[in-house]
């Protein structure tokens, strides 16, 4: 960090700033440039608040020279363990991230019915995905909108696990349901108007579940790993991160794919990051061909929105996919991690590599086979 000083100080009161700053333990050395005088912070304030430093008499300004999301970019290579808690536990876990095959998520945008989530839940999983997602608490921007079908949409988004064994990612909006959702999730999804609900945040990281964290449709890159930066400042670093489309003054789609995050974020953290294609650009005939794009520039994994019947889904009808497209979805993915030697899974164990070696096997022949 460097403290600009105000420019009429004196040696005197720059000698007391100095003081002060060795009181408070820290090393600092003064600094003079193109006739300002700067302080050079040579010890660790990472964790130190700025305000700290600018209540200090004489201090103009405190500039970090590192992002202040340090343990977001400690993490190297890591990797997420998914489960379904549901099944019991003689499934073995998938693993999303840190060089293992991309993982799919996929589901209707709302749990509309017992017997739809059902259905749909056993078409995905002969589509190729790992996980079931479906939002039974929905944050609509207007009020008359489906809301979701709440408690009662997590009952049935558990039944469907047990059927199906795939783990359960969905959303969570306050923290006061937090517990409640983790009852029923696998992984509790915060969604992008929750980016910046910084209680939200800090509640799923104590819990310590994975979570799914998504990009604010307005956010820029460092705003969206210092929101990663509170659940992992409790302890929880069973996170993944999604880009999931920003706004931008392009009107011809929902929002603007920023694919360039994918492999930027990875350059910046070892956390996993999936792409959301879905919201991103709202768009069915989009979803396939930006899927393919996601996996080619790094991403562990797709979130995509599927319907039995698209036109006639609850909510956002006009980018959802039919099963038939998602295993379509399913084969573009496996061919590109062929072609590209991606997904050889580095594994946390030899064990897992094998599991995780006989799940690409059965990938790979489902592509085949469509």
């Amino acid at each position: 960090m460097i403290l600009i000083l105000k420019p009429e100080l004196d040696s005197e009161s720059e000698d007391r700033v100095l003081d002060r700053l060795h009181e408070l333990g820290i090393n600092a050395q003064l600094v003079r440039t193109s006739g300002r005088a700067v302080i050079v912070l040579k010890s660790d304030v990472s964790e130190e608040p700025n305000h700290r430093f600018t209540q200090i008499e004489g201090v103009v300004k405190a500039v970090r020279l590192a992002a202040g999301y340090s343990l977001a970019s400690s993490i190297k290579d890591k990797s997420v363990a998914i489960s379904a808690s549901s099944a019991g536990k003689s499934l073995k876990p998938s693993f999303i991230g840190s060089g293992h095959m991309p993982l799919v998520m996929a589901g209707p945008c709302s749990v509309e019915s017992a017997e739809h989530i059902l259905e749909v839940a056993a078409s995905v999983k002969e589509a190729g995905a790992s996980v079931l997602r479906a939002g039974a608490f929905k944050p609509r921007t207007s009020p008359y909108e489906f809301q979701g079908l709440k408690e009662e949409g997590l009952e049935y988004l558990k039944e469907a696990s047990k059927r199906t064994g795939l783990p359960i990612v969905t959303e969570v909006l306050s923290p006061d349901k937090v517990e409640t959702v983790a009852e029923f999730a696998d992984i509790l999804q915060i969604g992008t108007r929750n980016m910046y609900n910084y209680e939200l945040l800090r509640e799923v990281g104590r819990l310590g579940r994975p979570v799914l964290l998504k990009r604010g449709m307005s956010a820029t890159i460092d705003e969206f790993l210092y929101a990663a930066e509170y659940i992992l400042k409790e302890g929880n670093e069973q996170l993944i991160l999604c880009e999931r489309g920003i706004r931008t003054f392009e009107n011809r789609l929902r929002n603007t794919l920023d694919l360039s995050a994918v492999p930027l974020l990875k350059s910046l953290s070892g956390l996993p990051v999936v792409v959301d294609p879905s919201h991103a650009t709202g768009s069915r005939a989009m979803v396939r061909p930006m899927s393919r794009a996601a996996i080619a520039c790094g991403a562990d994994g797709l979130l995509l929105e599927v319907h039995d019947r698209p036109d006639q889904s609850i909510s956002d009808a006009e980018q959802a996919i039919d099963p038939g497209e998602l295993a379509a979805v399913v084969k573009d993915m496996v061919a590109i991690v062929l072609a590209l030697g991606l997904g050889a899974g580095s594994g946390d164990s030899g064990e897992s590599a094998v599991e995780e070696n006989a799940l690409f096997a059965s990938v790979r022949s489902l592509s085949e086979s469509i």
